[in-house]
This record gives structure tokens, sequence and C-alpha cells, in this order.
């Protein structure tokens, strides 16, 4: 047996065991061809013949996002080519239809509409900011489409038609936090952004729960810069002045690049000063480069270090597909999931139908996630763990902190609307 043979086989095995929730019948008469008629799995005139059905990406593979979407892009691509060598999806290959956001938020709704209305698409992995989801929603509701979304965000959403792969506030910002006031004694704290809706919404969170709701000190400095902003030095200035215990970050994007080599050039550095990010993942290590966040902690779900088996596997797939550099952040890792659970939740419903598929979610499991494990809410969010590591010289993450269970997702924290 070869040792491609032996990837499939695994790969094979390694999701037989992950799918716990779907129907193992409908799978083993998958490996036999035996796949059910169109007319059954497709009653919506959504793009599925009998050999095939056609999902949709939608990204931005160029402009500012386009240090973190690139990920996302790869991570799913990957979670499909692995899906097709097994078989596909209910005995059909899964086909991609890949649309540019280009980090402009009008595109991402046109785009939507285009794989919505125009491709009939099954399914759709895509966005990266708050922006892009909120301007797509719309679209994907009056079209009754199906959105797998892998970021981390603010919360204060739920909607039938999007399934959440990435972290909500009280899983990332308010755990974050928290660990910030125990862990490190912080209690005046500047709060940093770029100027849209995920990093005001989240700082509007943060601030509640550092003033009122978690009492665990006083915000010193609230600073928001626009997508794409490459000039920190007022910014800079402003922090030396207030010299908070933490500098809280939600700095997007390839802005990440200028703030952080620009904090380094004015000595402001993970030996001296604490810093706290929610937007720096391995993607934007690339660019930062480790030696301006040395010493700097990020909050996330997922780092490529962590050390399980299932993630192990994904990050030798991923570098043999991508190259011995390339690099997963959380973001990615999250984008990895949403092709897994849009299949499980297919083969258990029986049918591509976007109603069908959405009932059949809530309660599916993947064991195989490289995370260690997630598990589908009614609320459409994922159950999952919340995790710090400190940011290393050569741009890897040191897990320093992880909670100690899974985090049940709330979108809808009370006290902080």
């Amino acid at each position: 047996m070869s040792q491609h043979d032996d990837d499939l086989s695994l790969n094979r095995r390694r999701v037989l065991q992950g799918l716990g929730a779907v129907p193992l019948m409908g799978l083993t008469g998958l490996s036999h061809g035996a796949a059910p008629a169109t007319s059954a799995v497709n009653t919506s005139k959504l793009a599925v013949t009998d050999t095939e059905v056609t999902v949709g990406q939608l990204h931005s593979a160029t402009g500012t996002m386009a240090i973190s979407e690139t990920g996302s892009i790869q991570a799913e691509q990957l979670a499909i080519d692995q899906i097709n060598a097994m078989g596909g999806v209910l005995g059909r290959k899964i086909k991609v239809i890949k649309e540019d956001g280009a980090s402009d938020w009008p595109t991402f709704a046109e785009k939507s509409k285009k794989l919505l209305v125009n491709d009939r698409v099954a399914a759709v992995f895509g966005c990266w900011t708050s922006a892009s989801r909120k301007a797509v929603l719309p679209v994907f509701e009056k079209e009754n489409g199906l959105l797998y979304y892998p970021t981390f965000y603010e919360g204060l959403e739920q909607s039938k038609n999007v399934i959440y792969t990435g972290q909500e506030a009280t899983q990332q910002i308010i755990w974050g936090l928290d660990w910030a006031s125990k862990e490190k004694k912080a209690k005046t704290y500047f709060l940093v952004g770029s100027d849209y809706i995920w990093p005001r919404t989240s700082m509007k969170i943060a601030r509640k729960h550092i003033e009122s709701v978690g009492k665990l000190g006083s915000v010193v400095g609230e600073e928001y810069y626009p997508l794409g902003n490459t000039n920190f030095n007022s910014l800079i200035n402003k922090i030396k002045v207030a010299k908070p215990d933490c500098i809280f970050a939600a700095v997007v994007g390839g802005s990440n690049v200028a703030f952080y080599k620009q904090l380094k050039a004015a000595g402001i550095t993970g030996a001296k000063q604490f810093l706290l990010t929610l937007s720096v993942t391995e993607d934007e290590m690339l660019g930062v480069g480790g030696e301006n966040f040395a010493g700097f902690y990020s909050s996330m779900k997922y780092f490529q270090s962590l050390d399980n088996e299932n993630n192990k596997k994904f990050v030798a797939a991923f570098k043999a597909k991508y190259g011995p550099k390339s690099v997963i952040g959380d973001v990615t890792q999250a984008g990895y999931l949403g092709p897994w659970l849009w299949k499980a939740a297919v083969e258990k419903a029986g049918s591509f139908d976007v109603d069908k598929v959405v009932a059949a979610s809530p309660g599916i499991e993947l064991k195989t996630a490289p995370e260690g494990y997630v598990k589908v809410h009614a609320n459409h969010h994922l159950w999952s763990k919340a995790r710090i590591a400190q940011g290393q010289p050569d741009g890897t993450f040191k897990l320093v902190a992880e909670s100690k269970d899974l985090i049940e997702p709330n979108p809808f924290p009370k006290g902080y609307q």
C-alpha cells in the first residue's frame, strides 16, 4: 500500500470515528458507490447532480484582509479535498466555486448573491470580518442559503442561515480578560481596535466586563484606526502617557504589521509591557514577524502548536499540501471545520436541502477537530475551549492557559447588550 493510500485510509478512519452523529449505514452504503437519487437529496433546486454537489467559497483573496483570509481558503480546500478522496458527500464529489470578496463589504454581498442565486450552491464557506458577514447576512436569509463562518467574533447574533465555527465573546474576550486579571494582576486597560463593527463591539463588551460586570478595574484609553492604517505613532504616545497594565488589542489584517513593528521601535516590547490581543494568529505572525510580537499574548481557541493527535495529523496534511513553511492560525482551523460539519449534517439529514441540513446540525460532534473536539449547539455556535498563548521570537506560539472544560457558546450574554 502506498503512502497516499495509507493517508486516505487514515483519513477515512478518522472521519468515521469523528462523525459520531452520522448514521454509519449511510457511509457504508456510499463506500460501495451507492449514491441516493438526486431527486431524493435535492428538492430545492440546488446545484446537485448524480455525481457532484457545488459549494461556494467567499473570502478576501486580495486587499488588506488577504493576510488573514488566505489560510481559511487553504484549510477549507484541504477539507474538501480530503472529503472528496473519501468519496464525497452522499456519494457526490464536492465542486468549489471560488469568489473574491476583495476586502470590500459591498463586493461580499454581490458575490454571495451570485453564489446563491446564479450558481445555486448548497453551502458557502466564507467571510472573515464581521462587516463582511453583516453585508452578506440579509442575502443568505432572503435566499435561504447556508454560510459556515470561521472567525471569532463579537457575538450578539444568531441566524438560522449561519453556522459559526469560531468563538463568540464569552469564549474569547471575557475569558481572556478574566485570565489577564487573575494571572497578570491587570487593573488598568488600554483598548485598541480597527474601526469597524467587530473591534468596536468587542471593546464595548470588554469595557463593560472590566468596569461593571467583571469589576476587573478601569479603562484608561480607547482608540480606533481605519482598516489598513499604518501609522500608530500618536497611539503609542497615548499608551506611554497612560501606562496601562494591559494593552487589549483588536487591530485587524495588514495593520497588525505596522502596529507591532512601531510598538517595538518605541521600546514597547513583551519584556516590559503586557499586551493581550484578539487578532494575531500564526497567519498574521507571518507578516508581523516573531521578533516584533515576542512576549505578547493572544486569546484564541486554537494554536498550531497544540499537542494532540488530531492536530498533528492536520498540521502534517496542511504542510504537505501548502509547503513546509505554511502556518495555521485560529481562523484557518475553524475554516477547516466547516466542510466537515456540513458533510456530517448533510449525511445525518440524508439531504442537501438547507432547511434539513440546518435542522440536523445541532448536536453534531467532530471528534477529529484539530482543536480537540467541538459540538454544534442549538444556537449554531460551537462548544469549544478557550486558550491563551505567548508569541515566541520564531513566530510560533507557546500555550500558557486553557479552559478546564468546553465553554458553552452564549452569543447573547446577560449584562453586555
